[in-house]
């Protein structure tokens, strides 16, 4: 009886080893086909919505990126990866592994696309830029003023100005409505909390006005410390019922009729963006404020210029009286003559 004991605890102590081995043997093969490189050179593969992790390393196994396919459910399953994958677009880079592989669709590391929207740009060049967007769904492609005022739920039919311009991040499937309506709320929520702080004895009668007078701020500044200076000017511009007297208006107006130069019949041609004409801030805003735009209009700089001129550099002269800014326009004139004159900087000076 006791031999038989023996013999009994002998062969299970045996067995134990050898399933020992055999695990042992599996945890390091499988470990190493988790550690093996992949064949991938930077592809990209797409997970879908509802696809199972058995989906998608069927879909890798036939693009030959991968094998075998089983195994990377099975393992999934262990790690409970296998119902929390994410859809979207991810990258294998050079040197992924069956184990960096899980690891990104267990955290959702799809890849992202970024786009800039820059200060001063109108709306209709954001949308160009979204067209030109592949990994993006369009739906906006032939929207005009009131669709897009829809969209981004706006309470007037003009959306020029509306969109805040900065750098978005969008994945794969995305829509521009949705990238636009970021964008918008982006520019709400800035605009609320500078008019909160703003300066007292503004001719500024809500934030929409802020928002059109930066518009114009952002369009005329070449040097970005000049931001609160320039909007100085047009704010004493307004308190004391002067024109505001600014191209960007006009050749705003003026859409696709303009060719590069204005001309004194442009100057006189009647129309609501016509600042030469017209006493006070023109219907809607002229494009893409920036914060610092924003900020420069809700805190003017102090003075009494009201005139400036570009001095060929990016920089302006400014002036109190109508004399001096006429000799300053006569002095910078004359410079504008020479080959290296610029009325705005090389790299665009914001």
């Amino acid at each position: 009886m006791k031999r038989s004991l023996r013999t009994v605890t002998l062969w299970m102590a045996l067995f134990g080893v050898v399933v020992g081995a055999a695990a042992l043997f599996v945890h390091s093969s499988v470990q190493a086909w988790l550690d093996r490189p992949l064949p991938a050179q930077g592809q990209l593969f797409e997970v879908l919505p509802g696809d199972s992790l058995w989906a998608v390393g069927q879909r890798l196994q036939r693009q030959g990126l991968l094998s075998p396919a089983w195994l990377l459910t099975a393992v999934g399953q262990w790690h409970g990866v296998a119902g929390r994958i994410q859809a979207g677009e991810y990258q294998l880079d050079v040197g992924s592994t069956p184990q960096s592989l899980l690891q990104k669709l267990l955290r959702g590391e799809v890849v992202v696309y970024r786009v800039t929207f820059v200060e001063g740009w109108t709306l209709r060049q954001v949308l160009d830029l979204l067209q030109r967007q592949p990994k993006l769904e369009h739906r906006l492609a032939a929207a005009d003023d009131a669709e897009l005022a829809r969209v981004l739920e706006l309470d007037s039919a003009q959306p020029e100005g509306w969109i805040y311009p900065d750098t978005y991040h969008y994945r794969k499937g995305e829509s521009d409505v949705q990238l636009l309506r970021r964008a918008h709320q982006s520019m709400k929520k800035r605009l609320a909390e500078q008019w909160s702080g703003r300066a007292t004895d503004l001719p500024l009668k809500s934030p929409y006005e802020a928002l059109i007078l930066a518009s114009i701020v952002e369009k005329e500044t070449g040097q970005g410390s000049e931001r609160p200076q320039i909007a100085g000017v047009f704010v004493r511009r307004l308190h004391s019922d002067m024109p505001l007297q600014t191209d960007p208006t006009l050749i705003y107006g003026l859409g696709a009729c303009f060719d590069g130069n204005l001309t004194l019949a442009d100057l006189r041609r009647p129309g609501p963006y016509n600042s030469y004409l017209n006493k006070g801030l023109p219907p809607t805003p002229i494009g893409l404020p920036g914060e610092a735009a924003i900020q420069a209009v809700l805190h003017p700089a102090a003075g009494d210029a009201l005139y400036f001129v570009a001095k060929g550099d990016g920089s302006h002269h400014f002036s109190a009286t109508l004399e001096a800014h006429q000799q300053a326009v006569e002095q910078y004139q004359q410079r504008q003559r020479r080959a290296d004159y610029r009325s705005a900087p090389r790299n665009g000076g914001q």
